[in-house]
């Protein structure tokens, strides 16, 4: 065999390796995209009684839909914000999801202790490093549509 033959099939054979064990050494990323998908396509009226708290700038509501639920923000008149109550951190755990604090700008994990900000789904403290998962959010001046 020649010297470059063998030297190009260590070569070779070190990266196979390497690529195969890489996988095994990784630890499960923490990820909002990690969060099971299910389809979200619902409009509201968030001007109605029935959805009071959305009525003002800086209002919240939870609703039923996504993986463990809906938290929806209005950021201004014409602006909301839609994000999976699945905390990105921990999702698999049931009781991991995301609760509105009482300053209602911002919001928490009570099992991970991550906090994230409303206005576009940021954390701020915490172990997580991801921001919370985020669905569509189109407003027409009646009706809210939520999608993914």
């Amino acid at each position: 065999m020649s010297t470059v033959f063998r030297s190009s099939y260590k070569v070779f054979l070190a990266l196979g390796l390497f690529f195969l064990l890489l996988p095994g050494c990784s630890k499960k990323s923490e990820n909002a995209n990690d969060i099971p998908y299910v389809l979200v396509n619902f409009s509201i009226n968030p001007n109605s009684t029935e959805y009071i708290h959305l009525n003002t700038v800086d209002g919240w509501e939870y609703l039923t839909g996504g993986y463990k639920g809906i938290l929806v923000f209005r950021k201004s008149v014409n602006e909301f914000v839609s994000f999976e109550r699945a905390c990105p951190y921990d999702w698999q755990n049931t009781n991991a999801r995301i609760v509105v604090d009482t300053s209602g700008i911002t919001a928490y994990c009570p099992v991970c202790k991550s906090k994230y900000i409303l206005l576009d789904g940021t954390p701020y403290s915490g172990p997580s490093r991801y921001p919370l998962k985020q669905y569509q959010a189109s407003y027409d001046g009646n009706l809210l549509y939520i999608y993914n």
